[in-house]
């Protein structure tokens, strides 16, 4: 439980919600000592009666008061929040950025702040089942660290690195991958009901037929290559193998990878405006 100390979302979108509603959920952070800013008054007070925090429509106001501010807005955003609260963050703050492809030197930059956290979550944060990849600038001390674990550990799993440039990898494999996943089903449950089902029940198969074979596969008593639980249900002439090859045959397994190199690449040009060196710790 962080005592005494305010954590301002600027940026009360989605996944800020999510966060809010981990952090109270997991009892880190009392509703008292958060704080969601933004543009839309309406948005404010929703988060307001919902969760029982603060609100205020000024970013420079939420900033000021904060231990921790995290920046959850949209990548395109970013400059113009980054101009507007700039310098009005305590030195003795911490900055946790979610924004996709902003590097800790433009956020640094931009804010003329050095203790910068960044961290790429997804979407399965808003039931507490998501997973982020996070890092941090050298000058964040070690109960910062804590502090952003602790956050992001209230949206599930949470994995440090200690090279900035796997965030741009982690945006297109794990930040992304939801919508993959998604559409995998979704072209399932089409599938389904071209065959004859109801749409409710190709729904109900598909969702627990992937929940099932993840769940398979991570509580498996000892780590198993995929490939092997693949075969398990591969009968040699069966009808896995033969939904297979035509997988394989329309270049499945290339069309995932493009997809995410894809993803990696526009991650990296969202940041690649970032040029200047972030300023020494005061």
């Amino acid at each position: 439980m962080f005592d005494h100390q305010v954590i301002s979302f600027i940026g009360p979108g989605v996944m800020a919600e999510a966060m809010i509603a981990g952090l109270i959920r997991q009892r880190v952070a009392e509703p008292d000592s958060l704080l969601a800013a933004g543009p839309r008054q309406e948005r404010v007070l929703e988060l307001i009666e919902k969760y029982g925090i603060s609100g205020t429509t000024d970013n420079v106001e939420a900033a000021k008061q904060a231990s921790m501010v995290v920046l959850a807005v949209k990548p395109q955003r970013l400059d113009k929040v980054l101009a507007g609260i700039y310098g009005s963050i305590s030195p003795e703050a911490v900055v946790l950025s979610i924004v996709a492809g902003a590097s800790i030197t433009k956020i640094a930059s931009g804010l003329g702040h050095a203790r910068i956290v960044r961290s790429m979550p997804n979407t399965p944060a808003q039931i507490g089942q998501g997973i982020s990849v996070w890092t941090a600038a050298p000058t964040v001390t070690d109960e910062q660290n804590e502090m952003a674990r602790q956050v992001l550990g209230a949206l599930g799993q949470e994995i440090y690195v200690e090279e900035e440039n796997y965030l741009d990898m982690a945006t297109a494999l794990s930040g992304t991958g939801p919508a993959y996943v998604f559409l995998f089903m979704e072209a399932m449950v089409d599938a389904g009901v071209h065959l004859g089902f109801p749409r409710r029940i190709a729904e109900q198969l598909v969702a627990q037929t992937v929940r099932g074979s993840v769940d398979f596969y991570t509580k498996h008593e000892e780590h198993i290559h995929l490939a092997r639980l693949r075969n398990q249900v591969t009968s040699p002439g069966g009808t896995s193998a033969a939904a297979l090859y035509y997988l394989e045959k329309a270049g499945f397994r290339t069309a995932i990878s493009r997809a995410i190199w894809a993803a990696y690449e526009r991650s990296r040009e969202l940041g690649k405006d970032a040029r200047a060196q972030a300023p020494e710790d005061k």
